[in-house]
């Protein structure tokens, strides 16, 4: 940000400038701005390809990946991160929750080349002292993961103590579902203290700084449910993060915004467009927003109705939503149906906003010549293509669908 705002091109800019196909000096001026952030730590012990996210360059996808206590096997989360690269993530996050977290933690790092984000107040609880844990261990997490290379941070930096207060006299539906934002909101009420990453920001700022970390405001409050959408918890908390942001810019750190968790679909346009204008057009991170809550084992594909809809109308990184949400851990397979579910709401957006219509051009070639192998090439996720073809035992020609009666068979008549 620093180096932007001195006019000087760094081969991050540069490098995610010739990927996005855009000029450097207008994406150096949007890094500078903050409304642009560039993935990539500063650490030195990982090599990463940067991933621009914000204003003007492609909807990213972020999957998340990690264990908990009830399922730590950490050979299963580095094949897990593998496959969601594969699959087409652009970021992964390691939720861990684990004994086992920092060795989890270390071998995704080790495993992918794209940038690894963390969730740090999970370690304190997971393997800190969590409630009585100090102020000090919040901030050490923090230069530890650091340290080791992670790229961004969620850090719940907006639930403050003020927050504590209303949560305890404003109703909800579903409450505070944040894991982040509850462990906060305990750590206050045990302690009878400011969040330590509120009360010592800027403290946690030198330490971000320090190695190009990039902070990703944390939304604590987020509604759970669509009955609770841009309740007074959640906006109140919009606003705190927005002066967060500033502070983050004045400090020449990279700065994200996390957004909404559940919202009623015909609230997502102006939702977005209220969050991006308050928070001064910072990058947003939406999980979904999911558009209903009764999806379960299907919650991937509201997730992605929501999340098509909120890039279209100013959101930048999606976090991928599993079937297994709000059932359990995720596994290989609910972690690739979770990334293919958000490319396609990604590229949706893209094919409008950024006119990316060569793929769905090629496809649509290919099927009107009956091209299989070219409809397998611009297909979004090939293997299940593969999948498909195989388990019906189509031989080249029509597919089973219309077999002699096929469209681009007869239609021949009519061109000839």
């Amino acid at each position: 940000m620093e180096l932007a705002r001195q006019g000087v091109l760094s081969e991050e800019i540069e490098h995610v400038a010739r990927v996005e196909g855009v000029e450097a000096t207008k994406l150096a001026r949007l890094v500078a701005e903050g409304r642009v952030v560039i993935l990539k730590s500063s650490s030195g012990r990982r090599k990463v390809s940067p991933v621009g996210i914000g204003e003007g360059l492609r909807v990213k996808v972020n999957a998340n990946v990690g264990s908990s206590p009830f399922l730590s096997d950490l050979d299963l989360e580095v094949r897990k991160a593998r496959a969601a690269v594969e699959a087409g993530a652009d970021t992964v996050m390691d939720l861990s929750t684990s004994k086992d977290l920092r060795n989890i933690r270390r071998r995704i790092l080790e495993a992918v080349s794209v940038p690894v984000g963390t969730v740090p107040i999970y370690q304190v609880f997971a393997i800190g002292a969590g409630v009585d844990s100090s102020e000090d261990e919040w901030l050490n997490v923090v230069e530890e993961q650091a340290k080791e290379g992670v790229d961004f941070m969620t850090i719940h930096a907006g639930v403050t103590y003020e927050s504590l207060e209303r949560v305890r006299r404003v109703p909800r539906v579903a409450g505070v579902v944040s894991r982040g934002g509850c462990m906060t909101l305990a750590w206050m009420a045990k302690n009878g203290k400011e969040n330590p990453y509120y009360a010592y920001f800027d403290n946690l700022l030198d330490i971000l700084k320090e190695y190009e970390v990039t902070i990703s405001i944390g939304d604590g409050l987020r509604p759970g449910s669509i009955l609770d959408a841009e309740d007074e918890l959640q906006m109140m908390e919009v606003h705190t993060v927005a002066q967060l942001v500033k502070r983050c810019r004045e400090a020449g750190v990279q700065a994200m915004v996390e957004g909404p968790g559940h919202v009623p679909i015909d609230k997502i346009p102006e939702h977005i467009r209220r969050i991006k204008e308050v928070c001064y057009h910072a990058p947003l991170y939406v999980l979904g927003p999911l558009v209903t809550d009764v999806a379960a084992g299907y919650d991937h594909i509201a997730a992605a109705i929501g999340g098509a809809i909120a890039a279209l109308h100013g959101a930048d990184f999606l976090c991928y939503v599993t079937p297994s949400e709000h059932i359990g851990l995720p596994l290989i397979e609910e972690v690739v149906e979770g990334v293919v579910a958000a490319k396609i709401a990604a590229h949706a957006v893209d094919l409008v906003k950024r006119g990316e219509q060569r793929p769905d051009l090629e496809i649509s070639k290919a099927r009107a010549r009956l091209d299989w192998e070219a409809q397998r090439r611009y297909a979004i996720y090939p293997p299940r293509f593969d999948e498909l073809r195989a388990k019906v035992g189509v031989p080249e020609g029509p597919c089973t669908m219309c077999g002699e009666w096929c469209v681009y068979r007869l239609i021949r008549y009519v061109s000839d």
